[in-house]
């Protein structure tokens, strides 16, 4: 059902659809989330008050019913279930503000619903996340590689990197395949802030330093937030939102509104320049935070604050994500983009890559356990259907159980999604060495999809189908689960 709002001279928040019907009682649900995931996916009974993203399950115990709206949607969208129906509610506006929709008329979202008699709901969600991204855009060939982030945290060089270039080559030994290196947060002139035309004192040549990565025998990657600079830049690019003035004055750092046209040409040549350089895969960060002022865990059925707009008030915040990240693809041509903290059903057809899940940790096991099993249990079913989603690095140092590490590593490698691993050169002793080599082995081919078996009980599953094998985890260990916050 295509759903279509037509203009009427009012500032238009929200539109509500409500099928009236009685919900047999005990049934299980399952939602998606607004961007990344934070440890929160679960199989879970009715909620009435629940906010479902995008689609939602429910399962009897025998049959699968599944709810959701197309990709690529001009509204955000959620979904509500309580004993007396089901709610459908599209958010249509700009900024913070209703939108007005002059002389247009504006196809919201087509609404999908389908019932998979006798299905289990791994493989009901799979063939529902099919019919509702009908061209995702997938990898030529598996990803994988190394990502300096997790050891480093931002202390990195050039030569640092070249290091880091040479291990993960050697690990991935003679595949045709080739591992990439991402260079995350740190290489640009301002911690987590552009400008995003060089690098700093640590990184005096970009392109000189790609070219020497794929000497040595890996795929360059680089990471990026692309709306946010602390370089001075005319007060209209500048975003007009209670968080942007927050960032200006804690950071002093300016939010770049991607509505104005010489904002997003700036936008797309910093996309370009970096590809330019010789970065075959760009990893784009913060921008659902930066567009709308929250981390997904935060949006709820608000998304963003209130009484505030884009420069463009003509196009609804759904519009104004989809135009950003299409002009971020336009701009990479064909390099590889993968977007964290985006807007997975927005990002789907545009994105080879997405980040499904908060970051995982070399400090920090909980941290792991807690958002990296769970996103990839939960969101395994948009693996190949959306896009190809990482779960996140295996941040390999000191300060994490190896025989946790080990088991993270093992489920990744076979899970079928790209593997990346965070190795601090420190924490590489024989068995590090020998596992991530037979890790890459598997990761660098076409793996069958991961399937958590126990997802129906528990949001950290510990069983496991890998390849056909049916595979035990143990996340806790001796020590347990931390009572403190991750």
């Amino acid at each position: 059902m295509a759903v279509t709002l037509m203009p009427n001279g009012q500032a238009v928040l929200r539109v509500h659809l409500r099928w009236q019907m009685t919900v047999p009682v005990g049934l299980r649900y399952l939602g998606d989330a607004w961007e990344r995931s934070y440890g929160d996916l679960e199989w879970r009974g009715m909620e009435p008050e629940r906010v479902m993203p995008w689609y939602f399950l429910a399962f009897d115990g025998s049959s699968t019913f599944a709810g959701g709206v197309r990709t690529g949607s001009a509204a955000f969208c959620f979904w509500q279930v309580d004993p007396a129906g089901v709610s459908l509610w599209l958010d249509v506006r700009n900024g913070g503000k209703g939108l007005r929709l002059q002389k247009r008329e504006l196809r919201m979202a087509t609404v999908l619903g389908l019932h998979y008699p006798e299905t289990k709901p791994f493989a009901a969600a799979r063939q529902f996340c099919r019919r509702m991204c009908g061209a995702p855009r997938l990898p030529k060939a598996p990803v994988y590689g190394g990502n300096n982030w997790y050891y480093a945290y931002g202390n990195s060089s050039a030569a640092d990197i070249r290091d880091d270039s040479r291990r993960i080559a050697s690990f991935a030994g003679a595949n045709d395949n080739r591992p990439f290196m991402v260079i995350d947060d740190g290489w640009q002139p301002n911690p987590t802030a552009g400008p995003w035309r060089r690098g700093n004192a640590k990184f005096p040549d970009m392109a000189k330093l790609a070219g020497e990565m794929r000497g040595i025998g890996v795929q360059p990657g680089l990471w990026m937030r692309p709306l946010f600079t602390k370089e001075e830049i005319p007060e209209g690019w500048r975003l007009r939102s209670p968080n942007a003035a927050r960032e200006y004055a804690t950071r002093r750092g300016y939010v770049i509104d991607p509505t104005v046209p010489e904002a997003s040409e700036q936008i797309q040549a910093d996309m370009r320049r970096a590809v330019g350089w010789g970065y075959g895969l760009v990893k784009h960060d913060f921008s659902t935070y930066d567009l709308l002022g929250r981390w997904g865990k935060d949006m709820g059925a608000a998304i963003t604050d209130a009484d505030w707009s884009f420069a463009d008030k003509t196009r609804t915040n759904a519009e104004i994500v989809r135009e950003f990240y299409r002009m971020l693809r336009e701009a990479a041509g064909s390099a590889l983009i993968e977007g964290c903290n985006t807007v997975g059903h927005l990002a789907a057809g545009l994105f080879e890559l997405q980040r499904s899940g908060d970051d995982t940790s070399g400090r920090d096991w909980n941290r792991t356990r807690k958002m990296g099993v769970n996103t990839l249990a939960f969101r395994a079913p948009q693996h190949g259907t959306f896009f190809a989603i990482d779960a996140d690095c295996v941040g390999l140092t000191k300060q994490i159980p190896w025989r946790m590490n080990e088991q993270w590593l093992t489920l990744l490698a076979g899970s079928g999604t790209p593997l990346f691993v965070s190795a601090a050169p420190d924490a590489l002793g024989p068995a590090q060495k020998s596992a991530i080599q037979q890790a890459f082995t598997e990761a660098s081919q076409a793996m069958p999809q991961g399937e958590a078996l126990d997802w129906l009980d528990t949001p950290e599953p510990e069983t496991w189908m890998l390849g056909g094998k049916k595979t035990k985890f143990d996340w806790f260990g001796a020590e347990g689960a931390s009572p403190f916050p991750v």
